[in-house]
């Protein structure tokens, strides 16, 4: 069995003749920690919103451990194994910490409860809550945030709501892991325990993990390998401090 978990082909995508994305190759290998850098407007997000079937590819492909998924919608991918988290915060604002996971809980067989159950409350429905609720817990205390599960998620500090959203895409028990700009607004005490916690979860749950961030320090200190893009097209490849010190990759960052 091959150990390459995401494969991109010539992916692209092109909005109203322009090309956002153009024949971007990445493969990233099992429990490997990969960046995905380049400077505002590159088209890194967009690389995650074709990964997760928030836009479709207009050419390429892409696969996760070998299965082709190009065309399925976003809930098929996340089934298959990808989750991710966004530039900006998406939490449940209005629902407590440990309800946030929960919902991502879902995603898995073994916390599926059939409609008939739950509404007629049987005890199979309390039964797989309160298994449920432990798991969250679990979860919750890799990120330091079981004291907080009680609270509203709304009512969290800017970097425990960061975890947090970590903390949800975990639940649906990813595969391939997408942090979209994890360290964003953190100080340096955050980020560097954000960093020592991306590594724990990649060791204790076999992920693989690709990251969208700009902070360089942030990305030297934690990736193997990265793909700098600009204006959609693939800049440099390979070990992060190689790609970082190419010429063309700090002229686009710096300038002439």
């Amino acid at each position: 069995m091959s150990d390459i978990v995401l494969k991109t082909e010539n992916l692209g995508i092109s909005f109203g003749g322009l090309k956002a994305v153009d024949n971007v190759n990445i493969e990233i290998k099992r429990k490997q920690l990969y960046g995905l850098v380049g400077p505002n407007g590159a088209g890194k997000t967009t690389v995650f919103n074709l990964l997760t079937g928030v836009y479709q590819p207009t050419t390429g492909c892409f696969y996760l451990n070998g299965e082709k998924l190009t065309g399925k919608t976003q809930e098929q991918i996340n089934h298959k194994g990808i989750a991710r988290t966004f530039q900006n915060i998406r939490l449940f604002n209005n629902m407590s910490v440990i309800r946030n996971v929960m919902v991502g809980l879902h995603n898995q067989p073994e916390f599926k409860c059939n409609p008939f159950v739950s509404l007629f409350r049987l005890p199979r429905h309390f039964k797989t809550e309160k298994a449920m609720r432990e798991k969250a817990k679990e979860i919750l205390r890799i990120f330091d945030l079981e004291d907080e599960r009680n609270n509203l998620a709304c009512n969290l500090p800017y970097g425990k709501q960061r975890k947090l959203e970590i903390a949800r895409a975990l639940a649906t028990n990813p595969k391939l892991l997408l942090l979209d700009e994890p360290a964003a607004g953190m100080n340096p005490y955050e980020t560097e325990d954000l960093m020592k916690i991306i590594r724990h979860i990649r060791d204790e749950f076999d992920l693989t993990i690709l990251l969208i961030e700009h902070d360089m320090k942030f990305v030297s200190g934690l990736c193997d390998e990265i793909t700098v893009l600009n204006f959609g097209t693939v800049l440099a490849q390979g070990k992060t401090e190689e790609a970082l010190n190419n010429p063309e990759v700090i002229k686009a960052y710096i300038g002439e």
